[in-house]
């Protein structure tokens, strides 16, 4: 009983460790463990949004607009964290924001043309 009970303790020590020795790394690195956690997240919302991104053509003006807000919470995440965490995922990356170029530059040809059209 007494020994499952110290191979429990020494279980948890070393949890805890482990939780205490990964925090350290993050603040080595001169980050928080919210910026490290919210690049974690936005990790897997760039999956999300890749698969997205490579369908925006059919997408309606309601998910163009979601698009653009999710894809700038992702880009502040990336932002805060170091370029080489995220070097592997460069490529969805490049082809998120390449999207996000192309929709906000289509809604603001569209914006133009609706204040010409109200001018006229």
């Amino acid at each position: 009983m007494y020994a499952l009970l110290i191979i429990l303790y020494i279980l948890v020590l070393i949890v805890f460790a482990l939780i205490a020795f990964a925090v350290m790394q993050i603040r080595l690195a001169g980050l928080t463990v919210k910026d490290f956690w919210s690049f974690i997240e936005a990790n897997q919302n760039l999956d999300k949004l890749y698969r997205i991104a490579n369908r925006y053509e059919n997408m309606s003006r309601q998910e163009q607009v979601v698009f653009l807000v999710e894809a700038e919470k992702m880009f502040r995440a990336f932002d805060k964290v170091p370029d080489i965490l995220w070097e592997d995922e460069y490529n969805k990356y490049k082809d998120v924001l390449n999207k996000y170029k192309d929709i906000r530059i289509l809604r603001w040809n569209e914006l133009e043309q609706e204040k010409v059209s109200a001018i006229k």
